[in-house]
C-alpha cells in the first residue's frame, strides 16, 4: 500500500485482452513486491478495448519495477511511461469526491454527500484501504447481499476476509444485527480504516452479537479466526489467485449448506479457475453477477462434502 508520500505511477497501455492476460500472470507471481500496486482499466468509456496497466510505487521506479511489469506482458512489452504524483495517497486520490453508489438497499457515499433515509446508509471516505463501494466487485457484493437476506439465508457467524475498509462485513451486520462479525486483511493499515469507519457509522468493535472483531492475517491463517469459525457466511472480495489458493480453507471454514461469497475476479480464466477450485473444494454455485468485466460468485459448501471431496 502507499504511503502518503509522494507516489508514482508507471503505465503501461495495450488492448484489454492484453492487459488482462497481464493481470493473470500477475495473479500467480507468489514473490511480487507488494510496494508495487497494480491495476488495470480501460482507459474511456466510450474506448471499452483500449487499457492501460497501472503500477503504484512509493520510491522513484527503477529497472527492477519497469522490468516487473514488463514481464507480465507475453512478447515485447507496451513502453512505459513515469510520473510523479503529488504526495497524497494514490487510493485517497482516486476516490476523492466520488459519487454516491446504490447498491440493493445500501446507499454508499463519502462524507462529502448527504445521506439517503431511505436507503441502508453508509459513510466511508476516501482512505489507504480499498472498498468504498465505488468498484464494480464491492457494489456488486452489496447486491448480491442484499439478494442473500432476501431469499431467506440466515448468517449468525460472519467473516469478511480482506475486508479494506469494514465495508461488506458492516453491510452483512446491517443485515443480520445479532452476527457475529470477524473482519480481517494483511494490511495492518486497515485496522485504524475499519475502526474508524466503524464509529462513524454506528457499528460497535467487539466480541459480541452485533459487535466487529478486527484481524490482521495473511489468508485464513490466524487462530482466533479460526477459532471463531466455522461461518455461516463468508466474504471474500481480493484477487483470483488468492482466491484458488484458499478454497480448501474456504471449505474448511464455512458450515454445510452455508454461504460463500467471492469478488475480485475477472470472468473468463479467472472465474473459471476460481469456479474450478472451488467446485474441487466443495460448493455449488448458487448465484452468479456480472459487472463490467468483474464476476461476484455466491456458492453454497454441499453438505456431503466429505464424500464428493
Amino acid at each position: 500500500m502507499a504511503s502518503a508520500d509522494t507516489t508514482w505511477k508507471l503505465s503501461l497501455y495495450a488492448p484489454k485482452r492484453v492487459v488482462q492476460a497481464a493481470l493473470l500472470v500477475h495473479d500467480e507471481i507468489d514473490d511480487w513486491d507488494y510496494e508495487l500496486v497494480i491495476a488495470g482499466r480501460e482507459v474511456a468509456e466510450d474506448k471499452p478495448e483500449d487499457w492501460v496497466l497501472e503500477g503504484w510505487y512509493p520510491r522513484k521506479p527503477g529497472k527492477a519495477e519497469k522490468a516487473a511489469l514488463a514481464g507480465l506482458f507475453e512478447g515485447k512489452a507496451p513502453p512505459v511511461t513515469i510520473e510523479e504524483l503529488a504526495p497524497q495517497d494514490w487510493v485517497t486520490l482516486s476516490q476523492h469526491n466520488v459519487t454516491p453508489i446504490r447498491a440493493g438497499r445500501f446507499h454508499v457515499h463519502t462524507p462529502d454527500y448527504p445521506a439517503d433515509p431511505a436507503a441502508i446508509d453508509f459513510v466511508i471516505p476516501a482512505s489507504q484501504a480499498f472498498g468504498t463501494g465505488q468498484h464494480k466487485t464491492t457494489a456488486g457484493c452489496l447486491e448480491i447481499l442484499d439478494a442473500m437476506k432476501a431469499s431467506g439465508v440466515v448468517a449468525r457467524n460472519i467473516a469478511d476476509i480482506g475486508t479494506g475498509t469494514g465495508l461488506l462485513g458492516f453491510a452483512a451486520l446491517a443485515l443480520w444485527p445479532r452476527a457475529l462479525l470477524t473482519l480481517t486483511d494483511i494490511d495492518p493499515v486497515c485496522v485504524p480504516v475499519v475502526e474508524e469507519n466503524a464509529a462513524t457509522n454506528g457499528v460497535m468493535m467487539g466480541a459480541a452479537p452485533g459487535e466487529a472483531v478486527m484481524i490482521v492475517a495473511d489468508g485464513m491463517d490466524d487462530p482466533l479466526l479460526q477459532v471463531r469459525g466455522p461461518y455461516d457466511l463468508l466474504i471474500a472480495n481480493i484477487l483470483a489467485g488468492p482466491l484458488v489458493e484458499l478454497a480448501p480453507d474456504f471449505a474448511r471454514a464455512v458450515s454445510p449448506g452455508r454461504s460463500l461469497l467471492l469478488a475480485g475476479l475477472l470472468a473468463g480464466d479467472q472465474e473459471a479457475a476460481v469456479r474450478r477450485a472451488m467446485g474441487l473444494a466443495g460448493f455449488r454455485m448458487a448465484a452468479r453477477l456480472q459487472r463490467g468485466d468483474w464476476a461476484i460468485l455466491w456458492l453454497r459448501r454441499r453438505r456431503d462434502w466429505r464424500r464428493v471431496r
